[in-house]
């Protein structure tokens, strides 16, 4: 958005000597002639900021000119990473308004007007719609670890028992409303549930970080290991051009990729599917409707077969 890419250029002057239009134009993913329209826009709309040619020339901004974003405090820096996610700003401890406010007064009226819109008519609600909030509890205590690199003490519930673990943390991860903490223990980096958690202490003892450790691209990589890992039923299944539509949505993760076979006369596809388990797949194959054929194990077809009995029985007139 423009209004976006404006606020970026005037961060991106401030406090610099100058930079050129070509340096800018990649720098933000524009042309060159576009990068000449914002510095118009922005000086109309009152940002001093001006061009010089020749050697050592290029954009910059009037000496000793600063937005009021330089004023940000450390908690406000951290608000302003989450203005779009309240719900889980709240969970943190983060206050979001003195952020809000100085992000908002920074700017010229024409991104203020802007960024007032989005903020009147988009909403990221994160969670999902049926996730029960979580026992958070200690969430402001392993937040304070991860921001600090402090060890982590923590107690933590797996099925009936509780384990104790010092932990180097490495990072936290919403997902559809749950948090789960990224940390190393015992050589390896593992996942844990953060409302799982029943105690814990951010210790005084720095915590070990690999140097080149991507959390985004670690979370990517163990959620698609893990689905790899729990889908060991295979499956054969005919799917009409809806369900095939819908079934990235219904089975998740890795069907996208999934291969099917030539559509026949009516549009329907074969597939080869590894899912969960036979009782899972029942209840996602019930999600297609009449969309679902299944050809193989015979027992899965048996067992959807009985199950859209149960509900024809329950559902009769």
């Amino acid at each position: 958005m423009r209004s976006a890419r404006l606020l970026e250029m005037m961060l991106r002057l401030q406090g610099s000597p100058g930079v050129t239009a070509q340096n800018l134009a990649d720098e933000l993913g524009v042309s060159v002639r576009t990068v000449y329209r914002d510095v118009g826009a922005l000086s109309a709309a009152g940002v001093p900021v001006w061009t010089e040619s020749g050697p050592g020339g290029g954009i910059r901004l009037l000496d000793g000119w600063q937005s009021r974003l330089s004023g940000l405090t450390r908690p406000e820096s951290a608000a302003l990473m989450l203005l779009g996610v309240p719900a889980l700003a709240a969970e943190l401890g983060v206050e979001l308004d003195a952020a809000r406010t100085k992000l908002l007064g920074s700017m010229p009226l024409p991104l203020r007007t802007a960024a007032q819109v989005w903020r009147d008519r988009v909403y990221i609600d994160a969670p999902g719609w049926f996730a029960e909030p979580g026992g958070n509890e200690h969430l402001p205590i392993v937040a304070t670890a991860v921001l600090e690199g402090r060890r982590l003490r923590i107690r933590y519930r797996r099925g009936k028992v509780e384990v104790a673990r010092t932990l180097d943390p490495l990072g936290l991860v919403a997902k559809a409303g749950v948090w789960y903490l990224v940390a190393g223990h015992s050589r390896r980096i593992v996942s844990y549930r953060v409302g799982r958690i029943t105690a814990a202490d951010a210790l005084d003892e720095p915590a070990r970080r690999p140097d080149d450790f991507d959390l985004a691209a670690w979370w990517t990589a163990s959620t698609l290991e893990f689905d790899r890992e729990i889908r060991t039923f295979a499956c054969t299944v005919r799917l009409s051009p809806t369900a095939w539509r819908r079934l990235p949505k219904i089975v998740g993760v890795g069907a996208a990729d999934v291969e099917p076979g030539e559509p026949d006369a009516e549009g329907w596809v074969r597939v080869d599917l590894m899912l969960e388990g036979e009782e899972v797949a029942v209840d996602q194959f019930l999600a297609l409707g009449g969309g679902v054929e299944v050809l193989a194990p015979s027992s899965l077809r048996a067992s959807l077969r009985a199950a859209g009995e149960r509900l024809a029985r329950l559902n009769h007139p």
